[in-house]
């Protein structure tokens, strides 16, 4: 709650209050108890019952007709949280050039808003008003730990919606998988005259060999079906004793749903030619059928509720890959919130778009039951 006890004006309704409480407690990976134990207390207020688990995640076990779940963690950064109205011109956007809301509507400012607060919310408020099941997870924006912990804790539920930013009107039914490591290599130190490669080189050379491996023979391949590469840090240099040069290089590559992880990981493997890379355990990809009870409940919903329904694919990754991986169920992710402010500094959402996400949730839970 705000200072004196009270909130916005806009903030008018359970979910709404629920919200606004949640995004103003922060709850960046690794300190998420504050931010779960309010959303206990959210369900407790409401006649259900909830706990934390041993991992820090949120659990309202209920109907398992389906389950409710995204995450309660967030990336770090201090947005200061208050709600105004959207701007009535594009010119008064200030320093966003991301458009949310009609022209007057209140619009609600923080960390976490979008990704993936929002969707969270949404989600308590439709399992109290459905008696389906909810949680909560923790470290999503990390290690997924409390995913992880979650498919190997419980049996799968029969369909699962996964809490992330889609837009009320958007149902995601695929995700690219992850494959993240580590290259080291050490050489012996010599002049920087001398033509031999040093570590350094040789971690430039193969890096290289694997972003050539995997450019796509058409330059007109969507990002969603390419295996992407990104180098995300480099160190490198002398010894402390000064007897050699070391190199480590952290690096990610991105999976389609066309190719397995274990071929993306042996084909970059393929590319060494000294050195070694030490791989952390990989997500694999996942894409839902557009044609499951729950993708048909969700297009019914929000028709229902008027709007044209958008089936997305996302570039990225997120806990729904671990769910798919380990659960054999129909499954989506879906949640308010335009994606283009996941992480942004000027992170919001139009208190409607919760609403209307909020209704679609019911109405589709209420469909399975």
């Amino acid at each position: 709650m705000v200072a004196g006890g009270g909130y916005p004006e806009a903030c008018d309704t359970p979910a709404r209050k629920l919200l606004f409480d949640l995004v103003s407690i922060p709850s960046p990976s690794g300190e998420e108890t504050a931010a779960a134990e309010r959303l206990v207390d959210f369900f407790e207020a409401n006649g259900r019952e909830a706990w934390i688990d041993e991992v820090g995640n949120v659990r309202a076990p209920a109907d398992d007709a389906v389950l409710l779940t995204s995450h309660v963690d967030t990336v770090p950064g201090d947005i200061p949280v208050e709600v105004r109205p959207a701007p009535e011109d594009v010119d008064d956007l200030g320093g966003t050039d991301v458009r949310v809301g009609e022209p007057g509507e209140p619009v609600l400012w923080g960390r976490g808003a979008v990704d993936a607060t929002g969707p969270l919310v949404s989600m308590a408020v439709a399992a109290v008003e459905t008696g389906v099941s909810f949680v909560g997870v923790v470290g999503e924006e990390t290690n997924s730990r409390g995913a992880r912990h979650l498919v190997a804790d419980r049996d799968a539920p029969e369909a699962v919606v996964n809490g992330e930013p889609s837009g009320w009107d958007g149902v995601t039914l695929g995700y690219r998988g992850f494959l993240a490591g580590t290259y080291v290599n050490t050489s012996e130190s010599g002049h920087s005259s001398r033509p031999e490669p040093n570590a350094i080189q040789h971690a430039i050379d193969w890096w290289h060999g694997v972003e050539e491996a995997f450019t796509p023979a058409d330059p007109e391949t969507p990002v969603f079906e390419q295996v992407t590469t990104k180098p995300v840090s480099m160190d490198g240099g002398l010894t402390d004793d000064g007897l050699a040069v070391e190199a480590a290089m952290d690096v990610q590559l991105r999976v389609p749903p066309s190719r397995t992880v274990d071929e993306v990981h042996e084909l970059a493997e393929a590319e060494l030619t000294t050195g070694s890379v030490h791989w952390k355990e990989p997500i694999p990809p996942v894409m839902e059928s557009p044609r499951t009870d729950l993708a048909r409940a969700f297009r019914v919903a929000i028709r229902g509720a008027g709007g044209d329904v958008r089936l997305l694919r996302k570039t990225g990754t997120s806990d729904m890959n671990l769910f798919a991986a380990e659960w054999d169920c129909p499954m989506v992710t879906y949640g308010p919130g335009n994606s283009e402010l996941d992480h942004a500094p000027d992170e919001r959402l139009p208190l409607s778009e919760l609403d209307r996400a909020t209704t679609v949730l019911a109405d589709v839970c209420r469909d399975r039951r």
